[in-house]
């Protein structure tokens, strides 16, 4: 049993490696009122947290991943993230992951303009940076990869998708056709790796987490590996993952429709349940909101 694999699954259930993210676009007059709210001067901070446990031998082995969001009046954004393996994975892998993003609050979404990814695995830890331009995203890897796969992710493909962490706040922002509740289709971009999902409803739901509870929708996902793949190669994150994804998405917080549970099943250890166990979304003064940020564009 590779535990290490665990880790990678959990962070990839989490959302975090190769997470989802809804279309940018918007149906006619159908934008989100937080972000409304944000572009017409009211910042708000968001903090949403996600626990991921499985079983090994009836022992837990757990993973905790958490956003801090701050949406602020100039029409910015900010993300600090960490995704971290904790009870018995620690002692096989210590997985830690510190990630950030920031860009622009648009009416139907974010807009990423610069995301950083620090591994921290004991071996490469590798660094990743990237930065949205006007006909690419620019990208660093240190150390290097050894390629970006075949083929590569074209630059119009980069810029159609977002980076991992702003993907999984800027899920809860789509609007939604009530013909189409689950959204999508759903691409994103780690830097090498671009990936669709796509998402089929499965009918409404009712749903238990720490944070929340209520009345929901179920939706299935299933994987398309578009660009920056090799040939055979599954990975050890969501694009390694075996069995179906079972994604949950309910309005648990105020003009959100968020995913709160996640359940994927897996050859190697098992099923994996992701829920939340924090969620939170506050007015927050503007001077606090813009202590860090870009300028507005």
């Amino acid at each position: 049993m590779k535990l290490k694999q665990f880790a990678g699954l959990t962070l990839a259930a989490i959302g975090m490696i190769a997470p989802p993210v809804m279309s940018q676009s918007a149906a006619p007059n159908k934008v989100s009122p937080v972000l409304q709210d944000v572009r017409d001067g009211q910042s708000k901070k968001l903090i949403y947290e996600l626990n991921a446990t499985a079983y090994l031998f009836f022992i837990p082995v757990t993973g905790k991943a958490t956003w801090d969001v701050l949406l602020d009046d100039r029409g910015t954004y900010k993300i600090d993230s960490r995704v971290k393996t904790t009870g018995i994975a620690d002692i096989f892998v210590d997985y830690d992951m510190r990630l950030s993003s920031s860009g622009y609050v648009r009416e139907d979404g974010l807009q990423t303009y610069n995301y950083i990814s620090q591994n921290y695995d004991g071996k490469k830890n590798r660094r990743v940076e990237m930065t949205y331009g006007a006909d690419d995203v620019s990208m660093t890897a240190t150390p290097r990869f050894g390629d970006l796969g075949f083929p590569p992710a074209t630059p119009a493909q980069k810029l159609q998708a977002l980076d991992p962490v702003t993907a999984m706040i800027d899920i809860g922002f789509q609007p939604r056709d009530p013909d189409k509740p689950c959204g999508g289709p759903i691409e994103t971009f780690d830097g090498k790796q671009l990936t669709r999902l796509n998402l089929t409803y499965q009918g409404p739901a009712d749903i238990k987490t720490k944070a929340w509870r209520g009345k929901g929708i179920e939706c299935h996902v299933q994987l398309e590996r578009v660009a920056g793949y090799n040939e055979g190669d599954k990975g050890k994150n969501l694009s390694g993952i075996d069995g179906p994804m079972q994604m949950f998405f309910a309005e648990a917080l105020p003009g959100m429709m968020v995913p709160v549970k996640i359940v994927v099943d897996t050859k190697e250890i098992g099923k994996i349940t992701v829920e939340t166990s924090r969620l939170e979304l506050v007015d927050v003064n503007p001077r606090e909101a813009s202590a860090n940020g870009l300028s507005k564009s």
